[in-house]
């Protein structure tokens, strides 16, 4: 029996010993494969670095403002007997906006006419009289006093109801609608605001170090979130003859012209102007620089020579840069890269320092130095 169990034993041991010695040379195949394993490269593209001559510009944060912008009010009280404008249409100059109730002041004109109209009639009877010597001249001259005088007191009705009868001052874009009919308004009180938005203003200001650099008639360009890509040109068209004592900067005023109105007044803005200089950089695609908390980096595309059987390729080597200017779709470097490198400006994301690539630059981005995006 004990024979028995010692044979059963080995039997067990032998098997347990054969099927690790397999598994064994199964995980060794695998060590050795993937150790022999080559990742593919991948597939980016590519661009030069190289040299342009871009203009020298100043940089501001300021904002949109009207031309021409006033909140309409009426300059007598009364009440609203009549609204002829809608909220956010476009009105032209002198179009009517609201009519206060001006039925007592009709009333009064009415009654001085009637006055008015006898009193020219008593003066034409006093010339004629006159003439034949049959009345004095002071009679002349008092008819022709109350025939001003009554003259005068229509007028100034005639301009009370002009006056309750408010109209566009100018032409532009309207806002919200503040009043409602049969409303009692009182002076100053608001009724709508008029928005004169071609052309507008871009108002900013830069250090007085600047001031000896800057004339009017200088290019403009003024960029805002609410249009990312979009960049509206105009003029340098005012500086402040006094600059500010706390800042001690200078304020400035662009002028552009808005016929699509998408700039409207309050509307963040970032200027930039353009002086007649121009200076040499380094220019890059914007794609290709990967921002990090540590700085920013691109990947510079270098030969790799054929190793151990290995064909030759090429590498990426991670570059730590110092960016400059952005314009359009491009990014100014000012240290780390050379003219006449080669960098990857698609697919930076997915790669890492030393790793295999080959180019492909047909299906890349393409680059703009004023990119319109067909969704923007």
């Amino acid at each position: 029996m004990k024979t028995k169990i010692a044979i059963a034993i080995l039997i067990v041991l032998a098997v347990c010993g054969a099927l690790a010695g397999v598994k064994t040379l199964q995980i060794r195949k695998l060590i050795e494969g993937g150790k022999a394993y080559v990742q593919p490269p991948e597939s980016v593209s590519s661009a030069v670095v190289h040299e342009e001559k871009w203009p020298i510009t100043l940089t501001a944060i300021g904002s949109v403002t009207a031309v021409q912008g006033v909140t309409v009010n009426p300059e007598l009280p009364g009440i609203v007997s009549e609204i002829a404008f809608s909220s956010g249409a476009v009105v032209a100059k002198g179009d009517l906006l609201v009519r206060l109730d001006t039925s007592l002041e009709e009333a009064q004109l009415r009654a001085l006419e009637a006055q008015e109209e006898l009193a020219r009639i008593n003066v034409e009877r006093e010339r004629t009289l006159r003439s034949q010597k049959m009345v004095s001249q002071s009679e002349l001259d008092t008819a022709e006093a109350t025939l001003k005088q009554n003259k005068a007191n229509a007028d100034a009705v005639r301009t009370t109801i002009e006056k309750k009868t408010i109209r566009a001052p100018f032409a532009g874009r309207l806002g919200l609608r503040m009043v409602n009919l049969g409303q009692y308004l009182d002076t100053g009180k608001p009724i709508v605001s008029l928005q004169s938005l071609d052309p507008v203003y871009a108002e900013f200001t830069l250090p007085q170090q600047e001031l000896a650099k800057l004339k009017t008639g200088m290019r403009v360009s003024i960029t805002t979130d609410t249009y990312p890509g979009r960049q509206f040109e105009g003029k340098l068209t005012a500086i402040a003859p006094q600059l500010d004592p706390s800042m001690r900067s200078v304020g400035l005023q662009a002028t552009l012209n808005n016929p699509e109105q998408l700039l409207r007044p309050g509307m963040f803005a970032r200027a930039e102007v353009f002086l007649p200089e121009e200076q040499k950089v380094l220019v890059i695609p914007a794609t290709a620089v990967l921002s990090a908390p540590y700085g920013d980096s691109v990947y510079v595309i270098e030969p790799k020579p054929a190793t151990n059987g290995a064909p030759a390729g090429l590498v990426v080597r991670q570059q730590f840069v110092h960016t400059g200017r952005l314009h359009g779709d491009f990014q100014t470097v000012e240290s780390g890269l050379k003219p006449g490198e080669r960098i990857v400006k698609a697919g930076i994301f997915k790669l890492r320092n030393g790793m295999s690539v080959t180019e492909s630059n047909e299906i890349g981005p393409k680059n703009d130095m004023s990119p319109r995006p067909s969704d923007s």
